[in-house]
């Protein structure tokens, strides 16, 4: 496999990551590229990971949404920074990010809020993310609560659910090579440049 070279790619890290996103997105082996995985520390340092979808990416960094009173809405506003894996088999690449987290703006969610399916809607106001549920009936019934108190109506925005930035400051490209010689590439944040380095496998 072509070995990298801190020489043939971009000097910014997001456009090195969009290069690469791009072709897991053309490949048709891979169903979702946005499919990543998401890690949290609360106030304890305690690890929690989760699959999530990305389903913003410019600039700034990486956008996901949730619940604020979810477990990782929760362990964010303990312990702002996270960290994102992307694994993309088919292309033998992943990517791994790390930095700080923000809140979206109200409009950035109110825009994302209107794309869902109504359906998707619902289930937000439905679901009180995380916490206990005493039966899946019990779920199924406060759905049907919120079919009935919104119909005939646009499904407004809970003022819980709400997304979140995470703002690199390192990411890693990892490329599988042979012999588990893989081919590791690190940026990392130095004010407003990135710094780049080859790593060992």
């Amino acid at each position: 496999m072509e070995a990298m070279s801190t020489t043939r790619v971009p000097r910014e890290a997001l456009q090195a990551f969009s290069r690469v996103f791009r072709q897991a997105r053309r490949c048709p082996a891979i169903r979702d590229a946005t499919a990543m995985v998401l890690a949290t520390g609360g106030r304890g340092g305690r690890p929690s990971v989760r699959a999530m979808l990305l389903k913003g990416l410019d600039a700034r960094g990486f956008v996901f949404y949730t619940n604020l009173g979810s477990r990782k809405g929760r362990a964010l506003a303990a312990n702002p920074r996270a960290a994102l894996t992307f694994l993309w088999h088919p292309i033998r690449q992943q990517v791994h990010v790390e930095g700080r987290v923000e809140h979206v703006s109200d409009g950035e969610a109110d825009a994302y809020w209107a794309t869902r399916p109504r359906d998707s809607q619902l289930g937000a106001w439905a679901s009180r993310q995380s916490r206990p549920l005493g039966s899946r009936a019990a779920l199924l019934a406060r759905y049907r609560r919120v079919q009935r108190r919104f119909r005939g109506q646009p499904v407004p925005r809970p003022r819980a659910w709400t997304g979140f930035r995470v703002m690199p400051d390192r990411i890693e490209f990892w490329k599988e090579g042979s012999f588990r010689l893989h081919h590791r590439l690190l940026y990392e944040r130095r004010g407003r440049r990135w710094i780049r380095r080859l790593l060992h496998p």
